[in-house]
């Protein structure tokens, strides 16, 4: 046998270890053949291959792995037992760039399932290897590396603090500053992910000088990387009243509003979160975003919006409007009522529609003012239909109760509470005829109005226990009128009347 005819078994050999990687890994991409690879072995066919002589099946398995993997827990699970985790790590140090980023997208593959399997790609020592890869040359193993940080931060705070000891944190704020986006936006969505979990974490990213640069790329072009940028800087805001003013000390205002009309709904959803985030710790800094029209540029963006985008903006008006009366004034002049109105009759999500109510009873819980400017717009009856709705999840039904009596309690606009009268059931109704009871006294023409609208009738023919405080409240009413009208009003009134005509002996002269 000539020295041709003896290498060429090995060409063969290696061409068809080639052509199988190749197939394997195109096989992977889709989910339908994913549990026929599992059930053929597939993960113990690919293991050796990562040590393979010829570098593009080092790779190309990799590549396998990471698309099996990434595909369900069970696989990332084999990945961690089939011992395959050191392999890749050593092979991070030691190959070329291809070769990282399919190890990098292996690693990520398992660590994007649990914080179990996170925990694993951490104690294989990948973390050093991963930091390592931050500082290559090539923006594509920086940007599968930043990638596969993310993702074991993501977690939980260990995680997330392993990522910062091993000295990701300088590394990737500089990431955000290399020139090419998708990397930009890995970076800046790890540093989202590792500023979630805890104030120091939050603290760590903005030490290494994160706040500057990221507020610089607001106004980027790029949708997607606006998205991660916003993220970032909200996950920062939201710990403390301390980062939150060093996020507003960057400039982000009024700059951020612009995102706040931007064509992606995902910028849109996360400027209002990053605005919800800053606004929600003290009455100054909400003052700044009235100031800078955030509150009304906010309403627009509801307006503008549907479904859970909406849902931050209107909770940011609740926060706005809680931590005073002029800041709810600022609310109410901006129309920010109207708007929560129709999140309250539109939306079809629970969670949207008690968000709503939420920010409606901060609004007008202050005073008889601003419980007025709710109640005009017909927002009562439609908390009380929402909070009496058996449909309704009990998470609404408390807000939808909270919000009516905060509002009840200040509201002095009697043609907004007559509805109530004849729907709410007692634990509201008391509430209702309380406000009754404050203003009839005082205010002759809301008496007639009272008795011409029905009101005072309907008032007769509720029970309330002797000495409860709705009897009280109905007691107060009755002695606005004279005695007379409330009998006729009475139930019963005009059967006795009635009685009375038969039992009458006329007088005939």
């Amino acid at each position: 046998m000539s020295q041709r005819q003896v290498l060429q078994v090995f060409e063969q050999y290696q061409r068809a270890r080639t052509q199988f990687v190749q197939t394997i890994a195109e096989l992977a991409t889709r989910p339908q053949n994913i549990e026929t690879l599992q059930n053929a072995g597939i993960m113990s066919l690919l293991r050796p291959l990562l040590l393979d002589v010829v570098p593009t099946i080092q790779q190309t398995s990799a590549l396998a792995l990471g698309r099996l993997a990434n595909y369900n827990d069970d696989l990332a699970e084999a990945v961690v037992k089939g011992d395959i985790l050191p392999q890749l790590v050593y092979s991070l140090a030691e190959q070329n760039r291809f070769y990282k980023k399919a190890a990098a997208f292996v690693l990520r593959a398992v660590a994007k399932h649990s914080p179990q399997l996170a925990q694993s790609v951490v104690d294989c020592g990948a973390l050093d290897a991963l930091v390592v890869c931050l500082e290559d040359f090539d923006p594509g193993v920086k940007e599968a590396a930043a990638w596969a940080l993310g993702y074991v931060a993501r977690h939980n705070a260990e995680l997330s603090q392993a990522v910062v000891d091993a000295g990701a944190v300088p590394l990737l704020v500089l990431c955000v500053q290399e020139p090419e986006v998708a990397l930009k936006r890995i970076a800046a969505s790890a540093l989202s992910d590792l500023s979630k979990h805890s104030p120091e974490l939050a603290q760590t990213v903005v030490d290494a000088g994160a706040i500057a640069h990221l507020a610089q790329m607001i106004l980027s072009p790029d949708a997607k990387l606006k998205r991660q940028v916003l993220s970032a800087l909200s996950q920062i805001s939201k710990h403390s009243v301390d980062l939150a003013e060093m996020v507003v000390e960057a400039e982000i205002f009024p700059v951020v509003l612009t995102c706040l009309k931007d064509p992606d709904e995902y910028v849109r959803k996360n400027a209002a979160t990053l605005i919800r985030e800053i606004a929600r710790h003290t009455p100054e800094l909400s003052q700044l975003i009235v100031n800078a029209g955030g509150v009304a540029a906010v309403i627009d963006c509801i307006g503008n919006s549907k479904g859970n985008v909406r849902l931050p903006g209107v909770m940011m008006l609740g926060y706005v409007a809680a931590h005073s009366e002029n800041l709810a004034m600022a609310v109410i002049i901006s129309k920010g009522v109207p708007q929560l109105a129709i999140c309250l009759s539109e939306e079809s999500e629970d969670h949207i529609k008690a968000a709503a109510a939420w920010s409606l009873g901060q609004i007008g819980r202050h005073t008889p003012e601003h419980a007025r400017a709710v109640a005009v717009a017909n927002v009562l009856p439609k908390l009380l239909s929402l909070y009496m709705d058996t449909e309704s999840s009990e998470d609404l039904q408390v807000k939808a109760k909270k919000a009516l009596k905060n509002i009840l309690q200040k509201c002095t606009h009697l043609p907004a509470l007559e509805p109530l009268l004849h729907d709410a059931p007692p634990n509201i109704l008391k509430h209702v005829v309380g406000q009754f009871s404050k203003v009839l006294p005082h205010d002759s023409k809301a008496r007639r109005l009272f008795v011409t609208s029905g009101g005072l009738k309907k008032i007769q023919e509720i029970s309330a226990d002797p000495g409860s405080p709705l009897q009280e409240y109905i007691n107060t009413i009755n002695n606005c009128y004279p005695e007379e009208i409330v009998k006729y009003y009475s139930p019963g009134y005009s059967q006795a009347l009635l009685e009375r005509v038969d039992h009458y002996q006329p007088m005939i002269s």
